[in-house]
């Protein structure tokens, strides 16, 4: 997968995913999605990978769907192409494993989509974040699903309707990314937090990104019902033993997975 559109790498227990479009400002194809989908699958069924980056070559982290794929079309070949367009929505929430965005320069339109899909952002200074379809005659509803997660109905109609761009730290004022940090320490911030992140129980985090993306989705006393229910199931492995035997006894955990 080197040679292609998505290169793969691992550093220790995190995996590096990076997108390799750079001279079309990582714009989508095809190809792109179903390649950025596979590594990510790939990365989560790999024991030895705890904590997935994805981060960008060139300027830019990503500019969108490319506008070349508009073309001869019907609408059923529209809604296949789409459908893998977005099929990242749906990996990342998936994943058993948490997937931290290292954004730089342009994430507008799809990829825009992918950083808010992402579970956690660390951005650069210099990036720019925008639903910007609706400028060219389209419009962002891929990227509207995690958007509206995170922000509400009424923010997002403004920023879908509106293609109007926002700066790094209106997007952290807004929770679309969790820190924004000068442009030349971005992977270091990544690989900082990602490493942090792989230090904690697998199972714990599983379990606790199963909950959350659950909890969007339901009533609040369901939800809470739900939570003790996911909670009681994680009390009951291996790792939350461990865990808490290693705080009692003053050391650090050894993770069994189970």
């Amino acid at each position: 997968m080197n040679s292609s559109e998505i290169l793969v790498d691992r550093s220790g227990p995190v995996g590096l995913i990076t997108l390799n479009r750079p001279e079309d400002m990582n714009t989508f194809t095809h190809m792109f999605a179903q390649q950025l989908s596979s590594a990510l699958i790939d990365f989560d069924e790999d024991d030895e990978i705890r904590v997935v980056i994805i981060k960008a070559e060139g300027k830019n982290f990503s500019a969108g769907i490319s506008l070349d794929s508009f073309k001869d079309k019907d609408h059923r070949e529209y809604r296949e192409f789409l459908r893998m367009m977005d099929l990242h929505n749906h990996t990342i929430a998936k994943m058993k494993k948490p997937v931290i965005g290292a954004v730089k320069g342009y994430a507008i339109a799809n990829g825009a989509g992918l950083a808010f899909a992402c579970d956690l952002v660390i951005a650069s200074e210099d990036s720019k974040f925008g639903t910007t379809a609706i400028n060219v005659g389209l419009i962002c509803l891929g990227p509207a699903v995690p958007l509206n997660k995170i922000v509400g109905r009424r923010k997002t109609l403004e920023m879908v309707l509106t293609g109007d761009m926002m700066t790094a730290e209106e997007a952290l004022a807004l929770g679309l990314v969790n820190r924004v940090v000068p442009n030349d320490e971005l992977d270091n911030a990544a690989m900082e937090l990602a490493l942090k992140l792989a230090k904690k129980s697998p199972v714990a985090m599983a379990v606790g990104k199963q909950g959350i993306y659950a909890l969007q989705d339901l009533p609040y006393h369901q939800g809470a019902d739900l939570m003790t229910e996911y909670f009681a199931n994680l009390c009951s492995t291996e790792d939350a033993e461990e865990g808490v035997a290693a705080f009692l006894e003053k050391r650090k955990p050894n993770w069994k997975m189970k």
